[in-house]
């Protein structure tokens, strides 16, 4: 026999299972609406470290070989303005994270000093991806900026590749304003490359009078990079009067950020952004106004430093080899990520080698 305590918690649970039922109903009709309009808290601790997209292994710890300068442990405020480190700014997604990781996993393994380097990660992600790559990489000495997209939104016009629209390729116009203001001179590298040298010796790289240093190529066809209409406005091509232009990839750039802020660069570059939305001066979304900016001023940084274009043209993504001389760098630049054709079942034999770096799965 039931006693009464029981009997009267029965009775409740009878007469309340209406109510119950509606309650449990209007909360999974109400679940989608709740995902879509999460609180700012849940954005920051998203549960996804269950997601397959954050599924990495965790990397080895590279530690500083005996002839590195030894700097006393300190904060990351600290090592942030400490021009004695060796400073790189990327980009950082979920869409790309596969590659920025595979980046930065090559970058530590061949650099011979890789406590002394700290990392700028600009993202415009709302989930919080500090502990992710934490997790991925423990004695990484970082910190992630937030980049607004509203910056740049009304900025960018159509290009021949969606992924070149992204607000978040032009992030690089705007290290100067993003990155701390005690922070001098950064490496900018793009998240589809690996590294196969010590990133000191781009550190390295004489400026000179230039602000920025990039390996150049002045046998491409310059004029390829800008629409006829572009070449017929007396005005617009009247740009390069005086220089000699030469083509530079963006995706791997040395930058006195000292002299960016001085002759603020980051409005020249937004000046020629606002022409082309009117004119439709070229094709190939952030890189034709650093063209425009600082083709012919650059200071000349060899070329293994950049084996771009490993990932095919724009559309196709077809595979490329290696061109010819020394490899310091491998850049996958063009519609063909390695991570994507390694996935597919369809690699480039190039592919292969970023593959080593690959710590994804």
């Amino acid at each position: 026999m039931f006693n009464k305590s029981t009997q009267e918690k029965m009775t409740w649970f009878v007469e309340n299972s209406r109510f119950l039922v509606t309650i449990s109903i209007v909360i999974i009709l109400a679940y989608p609406f709740l995902q879509s309009c999460p609180p700012a808290e849940a954005i920051k601790s998203s549960n996804s470290d269950h997601d397959p997209l954050f599924n990495y292994r965790q990397s080895p710890n590279f530690k500083n070989s005996p002839k590195c300068t030894t700097f006393p442990i300190s904060s990351i405020a600290t090592k942030i303005c400490n021009p004695s480190l060796v400073h790189i700014s990327m980009t950082l997604d979920t869409k790309f994270l596969r590659g920025s990781v595979a980046a930065i996993h090559s970058i530590l393994q061949h650099s011979h000093c890789p406590e002394n380097l700290f990392f700028h990660f600009i993202s415009s992600d709302t989930i919080n991806l500090e502990p992710h790559l934490g997790k991925i990489f423990p004695l990484l000495s970082f910190k992630i900026y937030y980049f607004n997209p509203g910056i740049v939104q009304n900025k960018i016009s159509s290009s021949i590749r969606q992924t070149l629209e992204h607000p978040l390729n032009y992030a690089r116009n705007y290290l100067a304003e993003v990155l701390e203001p005690c922070v001098e001179r950064v490496i900018y590298l793009d998240s589809d490359i690996v590294l196969v040298d010590d990133i000191s010796n781009l550190w390295k790289a004489s400026l000179g009078l230039s602000t920025v240093g990039s390996p150049q190529y002045c046998h491409a066809n310059f004029t390829n990079y800008f629409t006829p209409k572009f070449w017929s406005h007396k005005k617009f091509f009247r740009a390069f009067h005086g220089r000699k232009p030469c083509y530079f990839n963006t995706g791997v750039m040395v930058i006195d950020l000292i002299k960016w802020r001085k002759y603020r660069y980051t409005k020249k570059l937004e000046r020629w952004m606002k022409i082309q939305r009117v004119h439709r001066i070229y094709e190939l979304g952030s890189l034709p106004p650093f063209l425009l900016v600082f083709a012919g001023k650059i200071a000349p940084i060899d070329q293994r430093w950049n084996q771009h274009g490993l990932g095919g043209d724009n559309l196709s993504g077809s595979c490329r080899n290696i061109h010819a001389g020394p490899v310091s760098l491998l850049h996958w630049s063009g519609g063909g990520k390695p991570w994507l054709r390694l996935d597919s079942g369809n690699s480039c034999p190039l592919d292969e080698l970023w593959a080593r770096y690959d710590l994804h799965g």
